[in-house]
């Protein structure tokens, strides 16, 4: 019984977390089914992913900091989708006002809320990571992760090789996280793998309720490949990189964010 509470407990703590991504299926899903007035689609999204991100701030839910951060990876998304949707990846077939060369100003937030989720998550469940790797080590990795989405389309396509990489590179990190006053252990790789996992489930959702279309969705909606996870994982790194680039900030000190002391094996799996 103490299994299946903590396991509700985390369930729980994890949903909290995930509250600016529901909300942004919420309106994909309310848009898709009711014409709003006055604005076509992609604005009305916007205006709601402006008005949660203020609600968030205004709330306390998000810090300023974290704003910041959520803001940089807005950035870094919604200038892959200007790239992607001009090598026609995938497109967005609807009209906007706030359309830039074929993108919705909205489809950023869906990237933006990935690191939402990662700060509301490591505060929730006050996340402490384990021999975490060097930023001479992870910087570069992140750097070549996020290049490869623009360079394969000219030249080869290194993901495998990237994803090799990360194992390699974070093989001996963990991630520590406390559920109901009790900490477990997790491999820092295994966490990613399981973001990147359902992250992809919830791409599955987005292109349902028409957030975007992949070519072979322009006739009816269809799964997404499954090897997308493996895209989804390697962005993962990218975001997770900002995001305890600030802790290690707020932290002013590397050792107490990236190692925990206490950490002797004995935390739970």
């Amino acid at each position: 019984m103490r299994a299946l509470t903590q396991l509700i407990r985390f369930g729980r703590e994890q949903a909290l977390s995930c509250l600016f991504p529901v909300v942004i299926f919420a309106s994909l899903a309310l848009t898709q089914i009711t014409t709003l007035p006055y604005l076509p689609r992609y604005d009305w999204l916007l205006i709601i992913c402006l008005l949660m991100q203020w609600l968030m701030l205004r709330s306390g839910l998000e810090t300023r900091d974290e704003l910041k951060v959520i803001s940089l990876f807005h950035m870094i998304g919604l200038a892959l989708e200007l790239y992607k949707v001009h090598m026609g990846s995938w497109s967005y077939p609807e009209e906007g006002y706030s359309k830039i060369f074929g993108v919705p100003l909205y489809s950023g937030f869906m990237y933006a809320s990935v690191a939402s989720y990662l700060c509301q998550a490591w505060r929730r469940l006050k996340v402490e990571l384990v021999n975490w790797p060097s930023l001479l080590q992870v910087v570069p990795l992140a750097a070549a992760i996020y290049l490869n989405f623009f360079t394969h389309h000219y030249w080869i396509d290194v993901r495998w090789w990237l994803s090799a990489l990360v194992m390699i590179v974070f093989w001996k990190s963990w991630v520590i996280y406390e559920v109901g006053g009790t900490r477990y252990r997790m491999p820092l790789a295994l966490s990613f793998v399981l973001i990147g996992f359902f992250i992809w489930i919830a791409e599955n959702i987005a292109t349902f309720f028409s957030a975007w279309e992949y070519p072979n969705q322009r006739e009816a909606w269809s799964l997404v490949h499954l090897g997308k996870v493996s895209s989804w994982l390697l962005l993962v790194i990218v975001s997770f990189l900002i995001v305890a680039t600030l802790k290690l900030v707020k932290a002013k000190s590397y050792p107490s964010i990236y190692t925990s002391k206490a950490y002797d094996g004995a935390y739970p799996k």
